[in-house]
């Protein structure tokens, strides 16, 4: 073809010294699914001889980079040192069907520009078709523009590269995939020197990503967060690898780079196992089973893979794998005023043997309730200011019971009582209500502070006025040794009969005066979502923190959310502290005058509605925290509203040799979704605290305000869906289940 590389191509070509890239990327622990075809499928899974056959392509109708004549005299030299041979040309005659079929790799070593004609392209995508293997090096993404089939094989095209204030800078890699063959001998985090690419479109989802670069670590790029640099896809029956490094002359005398461009060479040539499908979007199938779910709550995925799932109204549906009917399982009487209702739902640990269902929901008792007949006023209502008579008429509880599951029916009369968490209605918000179980058996429940968040202008509500309502202070709750409320609660409930025990090594000793032994987190606003990893025995959890647009000096800090991984009893500050670091201002409501910030460290509970520890556990630091802009520290989480939601670490051990299990690419990985702003992610906490790195997750589907997710028996991810709106059923909620499709056509 003669189109030509684009005068604002060439300039910035010419503007640019030789620097390589060399890069860091993972592919997912082996796995036998994916585009390719059987065959070559089973090549993947099964290194072939190492006697293979190379060809290297270097042809320019562009920039010609000096690092051409170096590169392929290194690849020469692994061919070599490897046992596998390698020819050398830029005669694009090469490129018929017969003298393709001599080799089991094609490697574009920067080439640039329109190199091949239409006969040449036919031959090579027959080549690909056929099972070929491509190697992508630097330039070669600079390349053939008006053809889409090799736009979509080498996986993005060229756009930019930085060139002010100079076009070689160091910058650090993180490695996402450390089990493919081109990457895993990289360290997570790699820092070397080249001519960094910025790409026309990232291609994330349409490949597996293996490295991506930190643009906080060079100047000039305009990628933003998600920034791959080296990746690789199974493509209509071949293969193909790309490494943006090896510009420079230099990059293929280092180890770690040659090191990597042999094992994309290897791997694209069939020569070497590596999982190239993990993390592709077409992978991956996502099936609505009901997309009727009422104000979709919780879910819980039943060992025969059938789904119950709760609407906030009481209604429990009940979703069959086999046959896809819906029904309704139960309809739980519930008192649903603002927040609350019916919340969480999950199975035992045991459920196969004592078909046990723990929910957590509010009761009707002889709360108020509007008078529809006194139109100007809302009987259901607690006062919060001047006269608060009332108040006690509108204390309640929010109650865990479990139920027996028998035949597609939860049995209400089968109800026992586990515990009641004391409540103030008619006033919103923060029930919390997950639930979820450890490795020993023993029962987690978060619980909200049960705090009107909106007389505190998105600061802190600590409001001590004897004119105001109890429920403008969440000192009473989520700061007080002495409530179960703003909590994560651990309990052992009892075998044959309601009521639990307490296990050994929650926050507070059994005899410990003023608290409650039940807490084993404390400090927490509305710790919607969490989730146990019970291989690790951790929790991850995250929490929601007010709606401060802005920080005020004189109350504290713009709003927060946070996820953190549990692994001991600890505070986490609230309502004193948004994280260890960042604590609010002590306000005196009564005279709207400021006066010290909060002490993270010896936290004091001095309000008169405390009934436990005046002082309280010192704030633990959460790992994550971000705000409604961009965060410096982890640009990846984005921007928009704040909606933290902690989701399950896949195990597939657990999924067993189900077809659809997820990759073993997500195990061990928290997964992170976030209600407000529509997408899921992968977490890679690090050892010592905080994050590794963020992955973003099947970027080209759609999420409509997660609810609530967990993988099921069989490995598949189950996800519930809220939509757009509050407090009714919208029309994007919905329950699903996705799929890994291990056998999916070929792709491209």
């Amino acid at each position: 073809m003669k189109s030509s590389v684009s005068a604002c191509r060439v300039v910035l070509a010419v503007a640019a010294t030789v620097t390589s890239l060399a890069l860091v990327g993972s592919a997912s622990a082996q796995d036998p699914g994916g585009d390719a075809t059987p065959a070559k499928a089973a090549a993947d899974r099964k290194p072939a001889s190492p006697k293979i056959r190379v060809l290297v392509f270097s042809k320019t109708a562009g920039f010609r980079h000096a690092s051409i004549e170096p590169g392929v005299s290194a690849v020469k030299a692994l061919g070599a040192k490897k046992g596998f041979r390698v020819d050398a040309t830029e005669d694009a005659t090469a490129f018929s069907g017969r003298n393709l079929r001599r080799y089991d790799a094609v490697v574009f070593l920067s080439t640039t520009g329109d190199v091949l004609d239409e006969s040449q392209q036919k031959a090579f995508e027959g080549y690909i078709r056929g099972g070929g293997g491509f190697a992508g090096v630097h330039a070669a993404s600079d390349t053939e523009y008006d053809w889409p089939f090799y736009g979509k094989l080498v996986g993005a095209y060229f756009l930019y590269h930085p060139f002010i204030p100079k076009h070689l800078q160091d910058a650090r890699i993180e490695v996402e995939d450390r089990t493919h063959p081109s990457t895993r001998h990289l360290p997570f985090r790699w820092t070397r020197s080249d001519e960094w690419y910025d790409f026309k479109a990232n291609p994330r989802g349409q490949v597996h990503v293996l490295a991506t670069l930190d643009e906080r670590t060079y100047s000039g790029a305009i990628s933003g967060a998600d920034h791959p640099i080296a990746w690789c896809q199974n493509f209509r029956g071949g293969r193909s690898w790309y490494t943006g490094g090896g510009h420079t002359e230099g990059s293929f005398a280092e180890p770690a780079f040659l090191k990597h461009l042999l094992g994309g060479i290897r791997w694209a040539a069939g020569a070497v196992a590596g999982d190239c499908r993990a993390t592709v979007d077409r992978n991956f199938r996502k099936v609505t089973l009901n997309d009727l779910p009422g104000e979709p709550m919780a879910l819980a995925v039943l060992p025969d893979r059938r789904v119950l799932s709760t609407s906030r109204n009481g209604d429990i549906r009940l979703n069959d794998a086999r046959t896809g009917r819906n029904s309704f399982a139960a309809k739980m009487p519930v008192y649903d005023h603002d927040e609350d209702g019916l919340q969480s739902i999950a199975i035992d640990p045991n459920f196969q043997r004592n078909r046990w269902v723990y929910l957590y929901y509010s009761p009707p008792l002889d709360t108020p309730v509007d008078d529809p007949t006194t139109a100007a006023v809302d009987e259901s209502n607690a006062p919060v200011a001047g006269d608060l008579a009332a108040v006690p008429s509108f204390r309640g509880v929010n109650r865990l019971s479990r139920f027996k599951f028998r035949k597609g029916r939860i049995l209400l009369r089968s109800e026992q009582k586990i515990i009641k968490i004391p409540v103030d209605r008619g006033v919103c918000c923060h029930v919390g209500g997950h639930i979820d179980f450890d490795a020993r058996g023993n029962l987690l429940l978060s619980t909200g502070d049960d705090t009107l968040p909106f007389a505190s202008s998105g600061f802190t509500p600590i409001d001590e006025r004897p004119t105001a309502t109890p429920a403008l202070d969440a000192q009473r709750s989520a700061g007080n040794t002495n409530d179960l409320r703003g909590k994560l609660l651990r309990i052992k409930p009892r075998k044959r009969r309601g009521g639990y025990t307490i296990p050994k090594g929650n926050l507070f000793g059994r005899r410990a005066k003023l608290t409650r032994p039940e807490i084993y987190a404390m400090g927490l606003r509305n710790p919607f979502r969490f989730a146990v990893n019970r291989r690790k025995n951790v929790i991850y959890l995250a929490d929601y923190s007010p709606d401060a647009a802005v920080a005020n000096p004189q109350r504290g800090p713009v709003g927060q959310g946070k996820w953190t991984v549990i692994r001991r009893p600890g505070n986490y500050g609230w309502p004193y502290c948004a994280t260890a670091s960042l604590p609010y201002v002590d306000y005196d409501f009564a005279t709207a005058q400021s006066s010290a910030p909060f002490d993270c460290e010896r936290p004091v509970n001095d309000s008169p509605h405390n009934t436990g520890r005046r002082q309280l556990p010192p704030v633990v630091q959460p790992d994550v925290s971000y705000s409604y802009v961009e965060s410096a520290e982890f640009p990846r989480l984005g921007s928009g509203g704040i909606g933290p939601m902690a989701g399950p670490a896949y195990d597939p051990r657990a999924a067993g040799r189900s077809r659809t299990r997820w990759p073993d690419h997500y195990a061990g990985a928290p997964l992170f979704y976030e209600w407000t702003r529509d997408y899921v992610s992968a977490f890679r906490p690090a050892s010592d605290g905080g994050l590794a790195r963020i992955e973003p997750l099947l970027t080209s589907k759609t999420f409509e305000n997660p609810m609530d997710m967990e993988f099921g028996p069989d490995g598949a991810l189950y996800v519930l869906e809220y939509g757009d709106g509050y407090f009714s059923e919208n029309p994007e909620a919905q329950l699903s289940r996705i799929d890994y499709i291990r056998r999916s056509r070929a792709g491209g």
